[in-house]
């Protein structure tokens, strides 16, 4: 029999989601999150020093604490996701070359998806990330060329989207959560924010 007490919308308070991913939104929606999309502006920039779970998470809470409002009864979530191969951050690329040099990077090697996820209410603040270990096929430059002129991944990091053409084509292994290469760790938020609400 099925019990409704269990389904998410019940058990979690509203989110106020300042992402304007649509694969989030998507995830999030699936998951049976309720949530309202609020805007944050916040500049990128992060110290060199930090590793790349540092990294995700210093960003997903640097979003949040843009946002100067009151949360109410609600919990702010903000996330950041990154590409991290050889010790470089890939971040949303920012012209076709660039999308392309990022794609060549990636071919025939293996890169790590970190997202950061951070939690807020008016009375605390909790991060977490997620790592996801991606392998890629090797690509060849008629491959790469293709996917950059017709899905135009300029809105990803590392330039390419695991839901689409690239991960039906390129992608060889996952290793972690699906979701996370997506932008999303949702099963791993579904623990922290219930431990967060209990807390």
């Amino acid at each position: 029999m099925h019990n409704s007490q269990s389904h998410p919308s019940n058990t979690f308070p509203n989110l106020l989601l300042a992402s304007k991913s649509p694969r989030r939104h998507q995830l999030l929606r699936d998951a049976g999150f309720q949530f309202d999309y609020i805007a944050i502006e916040a500049d990128e920039d992060f110290p060199p020093t930090l590793s790349p779970e540092e990294i995700c998470q210093f960003l997903a809470k640097h979003k949040s604490m843009h946002h100067h409002e009151s949360i109410g009864e609600n919990v702010l979530v903000t996330a950041d996701t990154i590409v991290y191969i050889n010790g470089q951050v890939l971040n949303k690329p920012q012209s076709v070359d660039d999308a392309h040099a990022m794609l060549h990077s990636l071919s025939n090697e293996t890169h790590s998806v970190f997202t950061g996820v951070c939690l807020r209410s008016d009375a605390k603040i909790h991060t977490f990330c997620d790592r996801t270990d991606v392998t890629f096929h090797p690509l060849s430059d008629e491959q790469i060329t293709y996917y950059v002129e017709h899905y135009k991944p300029f809105d990803k990091a590392g330039s390419y989207g695991v839901q689409d053409w690239m991960g039906y084509v390129g992608v060889k292994g996952i290793q972690g959560c699906f979701y996370n290469v997506m932008g999303f760790p949702v099963a791993k938020f579904y623990r922290e924010l219930a431990a967060f609400c209990q807390g």
